[in-house]
């Protein structure tokens, strides 16, 4: 009984600690339009250093988990997280004139290391608490839901604040919510600090290891998957956000408010994956996590496909929000539609592809999480990418390089996430 309770509390803290990732993470495509108003160039570098700090701190991390524990490394990455709030706050105070974007940065890449570290806490532990397998795959959905929630709340709450970007749209507009991460920071600090959480790395720690994660092919297939997925995931709802905020002839052409349509469209991408996450929680138990992949992935390509070649003088009505208007129906082209639609898909992506690739790694899990965690950068490199292919050869076509990695991930669900080498030991 007594273990049954702490295991129920551990997962809702988990949970909820899944629930800040995406909080955190989220708050850089819609601040990269206020810095993208100043500078061409910063549209995505904000989320460019939240992930580039995953390749710096992911094999830390996991370190970390083995050495300090998973409560200790999770208090950790909360302080580290509210000093990068407050840098971000800093980089809105007038007197840093030009060298405001650069404290910015600063500040994204101090949260990329905190959010890393909760990352490398949440996976495994809600896997671990789940027995692995399809259970473990639900408890991760769970946790992936109120991660969507929040990252539905984030753009959409940015949009209201900024409404439409002008040359004197500043970070400080908004600070609210940079206090509300503060003070969100500082309860889960103490939160956290007052629970009990399982400790099964550090009791299995004076074990020899012979091997490592990067013995098993599945698991190295599946890092690349990360890499190529976080890529998707972020890239998908940007280039929506920036293509609606663009009120040229190479953006969607809408003259007022774009930025707020354009934060509230991309939180809709994001209720989505809240909503996919929910319905892969409920069914996880029945149908397995290699099933839910190969579906997700081919859908999602047909949908990306289709989103590239529709004009975007076909348009479709799509709930938003801007000032004046509060709530209501806007008119946006069929593709952002499309592309908002593959929330659905991206949602069972995240909690599939990592438990297909821990799947049989026993005491080499910790170690898989840090790796794992590192190549999460992806999610800050590929997006770059895309939004260079954007201002040069248009929005749409960026979406090419989407294609590709969706390409990818159903390969690794069709063949690469195979367990082929049983033999080694992993007791």
């Amino acid at each position: 009984m007594e273990k049954k309770k702490t295991n129920m509390v551990a997962i809702v803290t988990m949970c909820f600690i899944f629930a800040m990732i995406s909080f955190v993470t989220n708050m850089a495509a819609p601040f990269g339009n206020i810095w993208g108003n100043q500078y061409e160039w910063s549209k995505m570098a904000g989320n460019l250093m939240n992930f580039a700090a995953y390749l710096f701190m992911g094999i830390p991390a996991g370190k970390m988990l083995i050495k300090v524990g998973y409560k200790k490394t999770t208090l950790i990455a909360l302080a580290v997280g509210f000093i990068g709030i407050v840098i971000q706050w800093i980089s809105s105070r007038a007197f840093l004139g030009n060298s405001a974007i650069y404290v910015y940065l600063l500040g994204a890449f101090v949260c990329g290391f905190c959010v890393c570290m909760l990352n490398t806490v949440v996976n495994p532990m809600l896997n671990i608490l789940g027995g692995g397998g399809n259970k473990g795959n639900q408890y991760i959905q769970i946790g992936g839901t109120l991660n969507s929630l929040t990252g539905t709340l984030t753009p959409l709450l940015v949009g209201v604040l900024i409404g439409t970007v002008t040359e004197n749209t500043a970070m400080s507009d908004v600070s609210p919510l940079l206090f509300i991460a503060m003070g969100v920071f500082a309860i889960a600090f103490v939160i956290i600090s007052l629970v009990k959480i399982p400790e099964p790395a550090q009791e299995r720690n004076t074990e020899k290891y012979e091997h490592s994660a990067w013995n098993f092919r599945h698991f190295v297939l599946g890092a690349a998957a990360i890499f190529f997925y976080v890529g998707t995931e972020i890239g998908i709802p940007s280039q929506v956000n920036f293509f609606l905020a663009d009120a040229s002839e190479k953006g969607a052409g809408i003259a007022v408010n774009g930025a707020a349509i354009g934060g509230a469209i991309a939180a809709v991408y994001w209720l989505l994956m809240m909503v996919g996450r929910a319905a892969s929680s409920a069914i996880s138990g029945k149908i397995s996590t290699r099933t839910q992949m190969i579906t997700v992935s081919s859908v999602a390509l047909v949908l990306v496909l289709i989103a590239i070649f529709v004009p975007k003088t076909i348009t479709v009505n799509m709930p938003g929000y801007a000032a004046g208007d509060g709530f209501s129906m806007f008119q946006v082209p069929l593709s952002c539609l499309l592309l908002v639609l593959c929330g659905l898909c991206t949602s069972v992506m995240w909690g599939a592809i990592f438990n297909l690739a821990v799947e049989g790694l026993g005491k080499y899990t910790e170690q898989a999480s840090g790796i794992f965690m590192m190549l999460v950068v992806g999610g800050g490199i590929m997006p770059f990418i895309q939004n260079i292919i954007a201002k040069n050869a248009g929005y749409m076509n960026s979406y090419w390089l989407v294609f590709a990695m969706l390409g990818y991930l159903l390969f690794y669900a069709l063949i690469g996430c195979k367990n082929v080498n049983k033999d080694i030991p992993v007791e």
